[in-house]
């Protein structure tokens, strides 16, 4: 066993894993953040995606001790003071799910996107959710509700809620 000191959605943890263990598989069953779903165990389809010091990876291709000392956040971790994350609202406005599996691993990547891209071309939200797999929707949605969620984050943009919008990645 090895001992894992990592920070998840701003909480603290220490935990000892078997060095074997994925960073996926320590996020649902040690931690039960049980959002971010394991849909292949070969890194192909996204469903597992998890921030991993600001930057999106696929936790199913992650060791739990390669995060160790690290900062972690999950699909759980978007939320703040009961609102949704920018682009959690906008899939859920524009109906960029169907089935919802690939959901909050397309959400950490759009937001990483938005991060790196905040005004992104429908052929960069394309590019940049590449590496997410949906079965269901054909993606018109899933790019609509990023290009939303881009809008509705510059700063001035009225928010629902009367808040403003969190910076993309932030916390």
């Amino acid at each position: 066993m090895t001992e894992v000191r990592v920070t998840v959605d701003g909480v603290n943890y220490a935990d000892d894993v078997e060095p074997r263990m994925l960073l996926a598989q320590y996020l649902r069953e040690t931690l039960g953040k049980t959002g971010t779903l394991i849909g292949c165990d070969t890194s192909n389809c996204g469903a597992c995606t998890v921030h991993l010091n600001g930057q999106s990876v696929k936790s199913c291709s992650v060791l739990a001790v390669q995060a160790d000392g690290a900062e972690v956040t999950t699909i759980e971790g978007l939320a703040r003071d009961g609102q949704l994350h920018p682009v959690q609202e906008a899939f859920r406005e524009c109906h960029g799910l169907q089935c919802g599996y690939c959901t909050p691993g397309m959400i950490m990547a759009a937001v990483d996107l938005l991060g790196d891209n905040p005004d992104p071309s429908e052929q960069e939200v394309r590019e940049g959710i590449e590496g997410n797999l949906c079965r269901c929707t054909g993606y018109q949605n899933i790019v609509r509700a990023v290009q939303t969620a881009a809008k509705n984050m510059k700063p001035g943009a009225a928010q629902p809620s009367g808040q403003a919008a969190p910076v993309a990645g932030g916390n």
